[in-house]
Formats: structure tokens, sequence, C-alpha cells
């Protein structure tokens, strides 16, 4: 989600201190939801959880967010990389948003309407610009162009993993011959 010019909101299911830590200067500490934890004021420890946002907890940070910021559920576009983002995806896919994976998991990309795999977060844009806003691959390049980036590859591809086993096929019974009775 990007409004006012400002970035998007991160979700996530790891201790949010510890990733607006990781992310300081680059993401500001408020645009950062995680798991809040209490600690003790005399050891340090960790005593309680005040917030879990993994699994049903990130759709309702999803949607404490989409309410702030006036984003209907249509307009939301959620990125997710692994096992916490699933629920969250199926949710977002329910209400008419649009959901791309950012990983080879291969339980998001059977979810997600898209999945771009690379080295460059501003890859997740493609499919933004071809879905969404429906522009064609000369469009898109050209609007990287301008600001300086040539796409280097890019493969469009559907995959299908598929595994096969050895199949014995159980011998059939010889059918009884029926008797014949003659007179």
């Amino acid at each position: 989600m990007f409004r006012n010019g400002r970035s998007s909101p991160r979700l996530t299911a790891s201790p949010q201190d510890v990733v607006q830590s990781a992310l300081e200067g680059i993401v500001p500490a408020d645009h950062i939801f995680g798991t809040q934890l209490e600690y003790d004021d005399s050891t340090g420890e960790i005593c309680s959880i005040k917030r879990v946002s993994a699994g049903y907890g990130k759709i309702a940070v999803l949607e404490e967010l989409e309410t702030k910021l006036q984003i209907t559920p249509d307009h939301t576009i959620y990125m997710g990389d692994g096992s916490s983002d699933l629920f969250v995806m199926l949710h977002v896919n329910s209400r008419e948003g649009y959901t791309i994976a950012v990983s080879e998991a291969k339980f998001l990309g059977r979810i997600a309407r898209r999945t771009v795999l690379s080295d460059s977060a501003l890859s997740v844009l493609v499919p933004i610009f071809e879905d969404i806003l429906n522009w064609n691959s000369a469009q898109i390049r050209e609007v990287f162009e301008s600001y300086g980036l040539a796409i280097q590859e890019w493969d469009k591809t559907r995959t299908d993993w598929v595994a096969f086993q050895q199949y014995i096929r159980p011998v059939a019974e010889k059918p009884i011959a029926a008797s014949r009775k003659t007179a």
C-alpha cells in the first residue's frame, strides 16, 4: 500500500522491535507491524505477548490499516513470502484485492495472483503495472527506463511442478467361465 507518497506498511510475524531495528533508516518504525512483546524491566526477558501478527493476527492488522488509511479491500495489494502470509493472502483474494508471492514457496504460488522472483524490490511493480494498470511490456520497460533502469531479464513462465512414481497395475483376476448345460 502506498499512501500520500509514503512507503507501504510492513506486516510481519517476527517481533516488531527486531524488524524495526533491522530496517532502521529504511522503513519508518511506525510503518512496521509485527508481534509485540513486553519485556521485564529488571531482567530484559520477554514476560508477555501484547499482539501476535501471524495467522488471523495479520488479517486483523491489515483490516485496521485499511480502515485507518481509508483503503477499500479491492484496492489492497499484499506481497508475501512465507507461511505466515498464507491466510492473509486468501483473505485479500476473497475481498478482490491483489496478491503477489515473492518466493518460490509452492503453497503461496498456488494462492497468489502472481509470483515474482527477483533480487530487486522494484520487480513487484511489474505485475501491478501489467494486471492492474493494464500496461503492455513496452510501457513497463519505458517507465523503468525513464528512471534509468533497464529490465535486463524478464522471463514470464507458468510453472507446473510434476512428480511421478511407478504405478504397478494390479493383476486382473481371470473371469470364471460359466458352465454350460447341454441337453
